[in-house]
């Protein structure tokens, strides 16, 4: 039999505990703050019928989807995003209260070109308001997003860039660019921040936009103001704390549904891209037939923000999860260690209690020290005789024989 190539798909990556232990931290910190403000959690297949998904993205999206038939013919197809899924899910509930505030962390699927920065399957923390066409909804959505990244994430050095469609429609509108063309245009201005200037005219040149108009259409970009909705909802952000708001009239967000207020958050260092991205679709929950319903909402790219928090190594306090090794000194002494590790469990001390006792405790000691497990707790004859325990802590040096019934006070203290 041919030896298999064992690996991970292109774009797709295995997380080691390690990761673990900070991916969850992150979530746990944006989880909190969703909840801060108010919002509660659903949850959404990772399957979706194509109907649903199709024609609501554009054409450069649709190309990067997971689509197929199921073993019944059925087209479907992974999710792309958690914001189509969720105009489906408040068709599909019409009797939800209105304004819906739900936030959502679920991974998606894209067949992007893997880079660093872009995965095909990536987690997205997803956080909405359905049902309200206040400016306050918006500024609130960027309440959240400075939280995020400045109280939660504890990025130092950030912008949160934002426009409007409607700002966008007015600078096509003055340039004389057919109205059925804004959306291919707005593909092609939103990669701005990935290509040249010249680049981007190149491919406006190739979606059939002829010299004068794409002169008159940045001529109009560069001289654009915010409008009166988008003055207020930076008025409101500004009340709500939010600093490091940029107007930038050449943000496009690619996706076809978005219909007003449109935002990103990207970090000076590392040059990562957008980290978070995100704007009002009023009309998206309409178009899928559900209720004509507005909406206003953001995506936090957890993966590329985790990026940044290891690149920049802004975490540096994050406890392991284990905190404790039990050893076993022998079989005869297996069930005393069984017991200490209990008391251990008890007290919210989460711990290993090694299970082969016929290993020595110096291998024990080196186990511990691989997993970056800072207390061993021994238990011999000696501390057995006399309902005893010793601390060993991994990381001082210090180690101490207490009494069990003050096992998990004493351990507190070296944690």
């Amino acid at each position: 039999m041919a030896k298999q190539n064992i690996q991970t798909l292109k774009g797709f990556r295995d997380f080691s505990p390690k990761t673990m232990r900070f991916r969850n931290e992150a979530i746990k910190r944006v989880r909190e703050i969703f909840e801060k403000y108010g919002f509660e959690e659903i949850q959404t297949p990772a399957l979706e019928y194509q109907e649903v998904l199709l024609g609501k993205y554009g054409e450069e999206a649709e190309k990067l989807m997971y689509l197929f038939d199921d073993p019944g013919g059925r087209g479907v197809g992974l999710r792309y995003d958690l914001t189509v899924p969720l105009a489906r899910y408040i068709a599909q509930n019409q009797d939800t209260p209105m304004p819906f505030k739900r936030y959502q962390i679920q991974p998606v699927w894209r067949a992007d070109k893997p880079q660093r920065g872009r995965y095909r399957e990536f987690l997205q923390c997803d956080v909405d308001t359905v049902g309200s066409f206040s400016p306050i909804a918006d500024a609130e959505i960027l309440a959240i997003i400075w939280d995020v990244v400045q109280n939660a994430f504890n990025f130092p050095d950030f912008e949160i860039k934002i426009n409007s469609r409607p700002v966008l429609f007015s600078s096509m509108e003055k340039a004389k660019i057919p109205q059925k063309k804004w959306p291919s245009v707005i593909q092609s201005i939103d990669k701005l921040d990935k290509k040249s200037r010249g680049e981007v005219e190149e491919e406006l040149h190739t979606r059939g936009i002829n010299g004068d108009q794409i002169a008159n259409v940045f001529s109009a970009i560069d001289k654009a103001k915010p409008d009166n909705y988008l003055r207020q909802v930076v008025k409101f952000a500004q009340n709500m704390g939010v600093t490091n708001l940029v107007f930038t009239p050449a943000l496009a967000r690619g996706l076809d549904y978005y219909t007003g207020t449109i935002f990103e958050t990207v970090v000076t260092k590392p040059k990562i891209g957008s980290i978070i991205g995100g704007g009002r679709y009023d009309k998206l929950l309409g178009d899928l037939g559900g209720p004509d319903l507005p909406a206003v909402g953001t995506t936090i790219g957890l993966d590329r923000c985790m990026d940044v928090i290891q690149e920049l190594n802004l975490w540096k306090d994050i406890p392991p999860a284990i905190m404790g090794l039990v050893t076993t000194f022998d079989k005869k002494l297996s069930y005393a260690s069984i017991n200490v590790s209990n008391i251990l469990r008890s007290g919210g001390i989460n711990n290993i209690i090694f299970p082969d006792f016929e290993k020595n405790l110096k291998k024990q000691f080196k186990y511990a020290d691989k997993l970056n497990i800072p207390l061993v707790f021994i238990i011999g004859p000696e501390e057995f005789e006399s309902e005893q325990v010793t601390i060993k802590n991994l990381k001082t040096g210090i180690q101490e024989t207490v009494l069990q019934k003050e096992l998990v006070d004493k351990a507190r203290l070296h944690i």
